[in-house]
């Protein structure tokens, strides 16, 4: 039996558990969500299966596709998506909020390329470096997707001789992964990117990291979270007081960087057999990795008699310290938690490093959205050097923000029809011959800097359009009659309640202007 049959088989048996489930007298919604999610995930596996098989076929035995051939297979590309208006208007909203907090904090924006020099991404990933998306020689540069938001600063920074700068940016990065839509892991995906460049006092700047990822996920509203604090000082003199040679410090980090969704015994394992590490140096890794807490860690590890001999050690625990106290004074002490399993596998990381988890949310339907990392980030010092021509160094901190993930949690949860457009007052009419009126009630209110729209019918019928406000929630209307217009005067409809008042109009606009304020004014 082919992989391909298994899987057919699998779904097939997964469909009649959620059958079962739905058809029982006693619904278990929670189960039913989980079993739905299963076949899903199935079936997500299929059509990757399927994509594989066909990415597999040599180019020769693929007949070309003529124009217009109605037999191609359209779709998009593996772990991309379209997006229709009811995800975009979500979309958005959660940006705007986001953008929003970022002001908040002072920063300023900036762009990069899309892609750079292949050259200005190797070597700074790690073991993520095979995701990196290589583009084939063109006009004599070897160039790359960019793989996230961090790299193209830092080169912006060094390149352009910037010392300081507090700086968010918004944009697609690419990463030739094994995509999981239904948790919202894509090749393509948006970054949101919050970074402090420039020589301050320790932890000022990534205590504010820390408080802008807070305020971010409680503002966007996906539920509790937590967000996990390392020290990549900490980890190195943890890696040198259990044994670890200098030069897999950083293989045992990545390994160690698992931990969040690999059981201890497998990266154990991993460790041992396929890094080379003795079992009784991850053995003592293991002791150090399972601890979490708060400053009374701190505590702890500063009086642990190996850790106290290695000068890094000393270091990372001095940071971890004053952050914690900083996080107390921006009162968010009660959301972060000192974790040494956290290890972040990104070579260029220096200092504390930051992951903020959710707790497990409601998908609405009395089941759990499961996604992994929703931000992270940490402090690159070293980064800035490598783009400089003098090899200056310019001290970096910041964190990233998974808002892919923020939106697979928040569209599960939707319920019902989602309002697509800003569009406040469409412009009717009640009967024929009333279109360039229309048109020019439409302009007056363009001109006002209102958010107008009408039917691109001559002679459209009221019904449908009254029926065209409340399907798309447009909450006035404008309705125009000749003998209304006689008088001077317009039917204004609040589409909601369908109540309606005659308005002069010489001044509708301003009444107009009047309602929609005191509706935006009761919203907030």
């Amino acid at each position: 039996m082919t992989a391909k049959d298994t899987l057919e088989a699998a779904i097939t048996a997964q469909g009649d558990v959620v059958r079962k489930l739905k058809s029982a007298a006693t619904k278990d919604k929670a189960k039913i969500n989980e079993e739905v999610q299963k076949l899903l995930a199935l079936k997500e596996q299929l059509k990757q299966l399927s994509v594989d098989d066909a990415e597999q076929q040599p180019a020769a035995a693929e007949p070309a596709a003529a124009p217009g051939n109605r037999n191609l297979a359209l779709k998009t590309a593996k772990g991309t998506r379209d997006y229709g208006p009811e995800a975009m208007a979500l979309r958005l909203r959660v940006l705007e909020q986001v953008v929003g907090v970022f002001r908040k904090h002072g920063a300023e924006t900036i762009d990069t390329p899309v892609f750079e020099l292949k050259e200005v991404l190797t070597g700074k990933y790690g073991e993520d470096s095979k995701l990196i998306y290589d583009l084939k020689d063109q006009g004599g540069e070897i160039l790359a997707l960019r793989y996230d938001l961090t790299v193209p600063f830092a080169r912006y920074v060094g390149m352009g001789n910037v010392f300081n700068i507090k700086r968010y940016q918004i944009a697609k990065v690419y990463r030739r992964d094994n995509p999981q839509i239904t948790r919202g892991r894509y090749r393509e995906f948006y970054q949101c990117d919050f970074d402090i460049a420039g020589t301050y006092d320790p932890m000022l700047p990534d205590a504010e990291c820390v408080k802008v990822v807070c305020e971010i996920l409680s503002t966007v509203g996906v539920g509790p979270y937590v967000v996990k604090l390392n020290h990549r000082k900490l980890l190195d003199g943890m890696f040198e007081a259990c044994g670890v040679p200098a030069d897999q410090f950083r293989t045992a980090c990545s390994s160690v960087d698992k931990l969040d969704k690999t059981p201890w015994e497998e990266v154990r394992r991993e460790m041992v057999e396929e890094k080379g590490l003795p079992a009784e140096t991850v053995d003592r890794i293991g002791v150090y990795v399972t601890l979490h807490g708060g400053p009374d860690l701190v505590d702890r590890l500063a009086a642990d008699e190996q850790l106290q001999r290695i000068p890094s050690a000393l270091e990372g625990l001095a940071d971890m310290r004053l952050l914690l106290q900083y996080c107390a004074i921006f009162q968010v002490a009660d959301r972060v938690s000192f974790d040494l399993s956290l290890a972040r596998g990104l070579d260029y990381y220096t200092g504390v490093i930051y992951e903020a988890v959710l707790l497990g949310t409601d998908d609405g339907a009395g089941g759990e959205v499961t996604v992994g990392s929703v931000a992270g980030g940490g402090r690159y010092d070293n980064l800035v050097g490598m783009f400089n021509p003098k090899r200056k160094q310019v001290p970096c901190v910041g964190v990233s923000i998974g808002v892919e993930r923020l939106f697979s949690i928040l569209e599960a949860r939707t319920a019902g029809k989602q309002r697509t457009n800003e569009t406040e007052v469409y412009v009717a009419s009640a009967h024929k011959g009333l279109h360039l009126k229309r048109l020019e009630i439409l302009n007056q209110l363009w001109d006002a800097g209102v958010k107008a729209e009408h039917s691109y019918k001559l002679n459209p019928k009221l019904l449908a359009q009254l029926q065209h406000c409340e399907e798309y929630q447009i909450p006035y209307a404008i309705i125009l009659g000749d003998g209304e217009l006689t008088r001077g005067v317009v039917k204004l409809r609040e589409i909601a309640t369908r109540k309606e008042e005659e308005v002069a109009l010489d001044t509708f606009v301003e009444e107009l202007r009047r309602r929609l304020t005191v509706s935006a004014t009761v919203q907030t």
